[in-house]
């Protein structure tokens, strides 16, 4: 009980459990018996998993019985006596629809663990034939829901043998229907059409494509190891890197100088975590494209507190992949972002722990300011919410702003001259000893960041090699298998060459013997025969004796 299909990348033969499966057989040898299957495509395929066909209607398909007996019978329940389960490759079952019920949509698996379909699908045959079609279908490039670009189809039904009588009344077409309008025009690439990306592109695209191409590979392999969290995060285009700062500026003096080209957002100066000292780099968020721009082009190169200064366009996502996580864990907490503005704007801050802080909060370790308005930028979206940064971006001059700060940069520096003062019994030993341990420290740091890194490209080769594994230690399980038999073959044919070397050995050991017995039987008759004969010589002698004695 088989039946042929006949589809756009080959013939696949179906053998179908009519014994075991009666009902589920003869619903899909009569849809194939009315050309239902024609033209049908295949619109699902996992790879290595499943492949999915039959939607005869593109609305879920529906059973022989709704031609027969009605709506109330578009689906059938599914058939659970005897248990059959998918415990191999190119398995054919019929697809549930969700309620325990079967229509005409069947599956073919192309794994031997597809046991999370116990139970759900009714397994109702198997491929015959047509392995490498079906090889080819689960290779085919498929859309983010399952379905090939490539348009294949079943062209034709063929019933190889039906045991099954016709229910009812069916409508037997005189010929195959032609194709739907539909199919003709399809969407899909049909079977054989040449998919050429780079004709037509002058040698110049060409190269771009290339490079484009292996960028974005490039980006889905950090993403992968855990060096970006989205492959698809670009970085914003209205912010500067700033770098060769010296270390005694400070935020406030970076934007009184890039300012007069256009409001800033932001502009913060890095610091060490634990000393507060100046990194001597900086970020600077514009509020629009333009005037990122302009400052990039005027700014590079510039003389700022005697270093000159070397502008770029920032090329880290670390602030938009915070201000994303912040969001998504203040919706997970059942806060919103005038939760996160109330408890960024009152009660006394911890600078040294960056949680909160206000106006009055405490600057601790040198980076208290810097971290509030760091974490209060990344919750409110980059907006400042307190007064001073409302007045520091009036329309003043900038020689006006430069001159007001002035005073508090002397007040600073004559603060950073007697810390010095008071700090002078401090001997080099000890600043020895603190710049060694920072060293050891960021030295560890360093070590644990590689393991880690080799850690994740470690795991991504193990799950590259995963599939691999499994393949060859099936090709090893096949091979075992083919040498055992193989090896039994070989014994059974030696056992029947050694019998046969026995019988005859026997048969010319019997035939030996014969001869040697019927030669002694030979013997013993001529050596009676000679005895018989002296025996009559003597006589006759003995004879003429007694006659010439009586004489």
């Amino acid at each position: 009980m088989s039946v042929l299909l006949e589809t756009t990348l080959g013939d696949i033969v179906i053998d179908l459990f009519t014994e075991e499966r009666p009902r589920t057989s003869l619903n899909f040898i009569k849809l194939c018996k009315l050309k239902m299957y024609n033209f049908c495509a295949v619109h699902n395929v996992q790879r290595n998993f499943i492949i999915q066909c039959g939607d005869i209607d593109d609305k879920g398909g529906s059973s022989i019985f709704r031609l027969v007996y009605g709506e109330q019978a578009k689906f059938f329940e599914r058939e659970t006596v005897p248990k059959l389960k998918h415990t191999n490759r190119l398995t054919v079952s019929m697809v549930n629809d969700g309620n325990g019920m079967h229509g005409s949509q069947f599956l073919i698996t192309t794994t031997d663990c597809a046991d999370t379909l116990d139970g759900v699908h009714t397994v109702f045959g198997t491929i015959a034939e047509g392995e490498d079609v079906i090889w080819q279908i689960n290779e085919s490039y498929c859309d983010e829901k399952g379905r090939p670009y490539q348009d294949i189809r079943i062209n034709h039904t063929v019933i190889l043998h039906d045991p099954f009588d016709d229910p009812g009344r069916l409508p037997i077409p005189s010929r195959s229907p032609s194709p739907p309008t539909h199919v003709l025009e399809s969407d899909r690439l049909a079977v054989g059409e040449a998919i050429n990306r780079l004709e037509g592109l002058t040698t110049e695209e060409v190269v771009e494509y290339i490079e484009e191409k292996e960028l974005k590979a490039n980006t889905q392999m950090l993403e992968i190891i855990g060096d970006l969290p989205d492959a698809d995060m670009k970085p914003p285009e209205n912010v500067l890197f700033v770098c060769k700062l010296n270390p005694v500026t400070t935020s406030d003096d970076m934007e009184i100088i890039f300012s007069r080209f256009g409001t800033i957002e932001s502009c913060e100066v890095i610091r060490d975590w634990k000393t507060g000292d100046s990194l001597c780099y900086a970020f600077i968020e514009f509020s629009n494209v333009e005037d990122c721009e302009s400052a990039y082009f005027k700014m590079d190169n510039v003389l700022i507190d005697e270093r000159r200064i070397h502008v770029d366009f920032s090329q880290s996502v670390s602030k938009l992949y915070f201000s994303r996580n912040t969001k998504n864990q203040m919706k997970f907490n059942g806060k919103t972002e005038e939760d996160g503005e109330r408890r960024g704007r009152g009660g006394r801050g911890r600078g040294g722990s960056g949680r909160g802080g206000g106006g009055r909060g405490e600057r601790r370790g040198g980076r208290g300011r810097y971290d509030e308005k760091r974490q209060r930028d990344d919750i409110l979206g980059g907006r400042r919410g307190d007064g001073s940064s409302d007045r520091r971006r009036d329309e003043r001059g900038h020689e006006g702003r430069r001159e007001e700060r002035r005073p508090r940069y002397d007040d600073r520096r004559d603060d950073d001259d007697n810390r010095r003062d008071r700090d002078g019994g401090r001997n080099e030993r000890t600043r020895n000893e603190d710049r060694r341990d920072r060293s050891r420290d960021d030295k560890r740091r360093y070590e644990r960041k590689v393991e880690r890194s080799d850690d994740r490209s470690r795991e991504y080769r193990r799950r590259e090699d995963r599939p691999r594994d499994q393949e060859e230690r099936r090709d090893r399980h096949k091979d075992s298998d083919e040498r055992r038999e193989k090896t039994e073959r070989d014994s059974k044919k030696e056992g029947r060459r050694e019998k046969k070397q026995r019988r005859r050995s026997e048969s010319s050991d019997n035939e030996q013997t014969s001869k040697s017995e019927n030669l002694k039987s030979k013997i013993r008759e001529l050596e009676g025969s000679i005895k018989s004969k002296k025996h009559k010589k003597e006589k006759k002698k003995h004879k003429k004796r007694e006659v010439s004695v009586s004489d």
